[in-house]
This record gives structure tokens, C-alpha cells and sequence, in this order.
């Protein structure tokens, strides 16, 4: 169970703190971004993130509890079914606060709280830099066995270009002669 805080409470009685708190989640799990204070944003935090947390559980009992402090029974099915499954790999940390400029009305100190991206697991960089170590050792052994692997490939490019070069000549002759016999045709006419 997180601490109390210290200070005021948001609103004014208890009561309304906790609706308020209530209605920032909801607003924060319907569109995944809201701009509030820094306070808010703040006290906000534990709230979404303890939700967020009985999604990926996903049992009956967490999603009864998620009702209770989220009223709108589309955005807790959102909860579970697309914003709990992003997270399934994170341990924790599923929002982040980013701090903004002053409101301009009262010089509030504002704040965008957002819901992070999905945690992308990093495929290990060891196993790259020993098969760059394995096609390195074998070039360097075929260098040194006198295979010259490079001019193979070179090699067989030359063969074939000076076949389709004789192809496109051959075409080019046809296409020579019908224009030709064209002429001749016209001539006779």
C-alpha cells in the first residue's frame, strides 16, 4: 500500500480527492496522454500504475477491482485487453511524467503524463560479434589456402555479361533487317 501524502489533498474532502484521481485515470487509460498539473500527474502515478499492474493479473477479482475506481466499464476492457498486454514483460514504470511550462492563467507548473511503449527485448549483441569472428577467421584461412573467393563471383558476372551482350547485338540485327525489308516494301509499292 503506497505511503499517505503529505499536505493537502487534491479538491477538498477525501472523497473528492479520490474522484478526481479516478477520473484522471480513467481520462489517462482513454487516451493514453493528458496534460494536468505536476501535483496531480504526481499523485496520479501509484494510482495507474497499481491498475495497470492488476490488468496483467487479469482474474476476475482484479478486474472487479479495477471497477471500483474506474467507473467506465469500455475503458477497463481497453485496461486489460490492450494496455495490460503491452506491459506483460515490464516490471514496472508504466508512465512517465514529463514536465512543461507554466499554465498561462495562473502559472500552475504543468505536466503531460503518458502511458511508456511496450518494453522491446534486446536480442543479445554476443552471439553477432562472434559470427563476424567466424566469417572473418574463414576468409582469412581461404586468403591464406590461395581460394580467392571475391574473383569466383567476378569471374562468372564477366562470362555471363558478354552472353546477353551478344544476345541484345542479335536482336538488334533483327530488328535492323525488319526495318529493311520495310523500306524495301514501300519502295516497291
Amino acid at each position: 500500500m503506497p505511503t499517505p501524502t503529505k499536505g493537502p489533498r487534491l479538491g477538498g474532502s477525501p472523497a473528492h480527492e479520490r474522484l478526481m484521481l479516478a477520473n484522471l485515470a480513467t481520462s489517462l487509460f482513454k487516451h493514453g496522454r493528458i496534460t494536468t498539473t505536476e501535483t496531480k500527474a504526481k499523485r496520479l502515478r501509484p494510482l495507474a500504475e497499481q491498475l495497470i499492474t492488476k490488468a496483467k493479473r487479469g482474474d476476475l477479482h482484479a478486474r472487479r477491482q479495477a471497477l471500483a475506481v474506474v467507473r467506465d466499464k469500455d475503458v477497463v476492457f481497453q485496461l486489460f485487453d490492450q494496455i495490460a498486454p503491452r506491459f506483460h514483460n515490464r516490471p514496472g514504470g508504466y508512465t512517465r511524467i514529463v514536465k512543461t511550462g507554466p499554465r498561462k492563467g495562473d502559472a500552475a507548473p504543468m505536466a503531460i503524463i503518458e502511458l511508456v511503449e511496450e518494453l522491446e527485448v534486446a536480442a543479445a549483441p554476443a552471439p553477432r560479434k562472434a559470427a563476424a569472428r567466424k566469417a572473418a577467421k574463414a576468409d582469412s584461412i581461404a586468403v591464406l589456402a590461395g581460394e580467392d573467393t571475391d574473383e569466383a563471383p567476378a569471374a562468372a558476372a564477366a562470362d555471363s555479361a558478354p552472353a546477353s551482350a551478344s544476345a541484345s547485338d542479335a536482336s538488334d540485327d533483327d530488328a535492323a533487317a525488319s526495318a529493311e525489308s520495310d523500306e524495301d516494301g514501300e519502295k516497291k509499292a
